[in-house]
C-alpha cells in the first residue's frame, strides 16, 4: 500500500497536515507571531526537502533479471 504513493504525494500530504495543524492552533486561540510562523514554515519545508534529497529511485536491475531478459527467445524467430 505504501509503495503506491509517489514522493510528490508524500510531500503534499506532509505540507497539508502541517497546514491543518497550524490552522487548528490559530482557531484554538494560539497567537501567530512572526517567530511562530517561521517555525511552522521550517517544520513544513525541512522534512519534505530532506525526503526528496534522500529518497532513492527505482532499484537497479539484478543479474537474474538481466539474464532472464537476454535468454528469453524473441517472438520474431518463431
Amino acid at each position: 500500500m505504501w509503495k503506491s504513493f509517489s514522493r510528490t504525494q508524500w510531500v503534499g500530504g506532509w505540507c497539508a497536515a502541517v497546514a491543518v495543524v497550524a490552522a487548528a492552533s490559530v482557531v484554538g486561540g494560539v497567537a501567530m507571531t512572526v517567530n511562530a510562523a517561521e517555525l511552522w514554515l521550517v517544520a513544513c519545508l525541512a522534512p519534505p526537502a530532506v525526503m526528496l534529497l534522500v529518497w532513492r529511485g527505482a532499484p537497479p536491475v539484478t543479474v537474474a533479471e538481466l539474464l532472464h531478459h537476454v535468454n528469453r527467445p524473441s517472438k520474431e524467430t518463431r
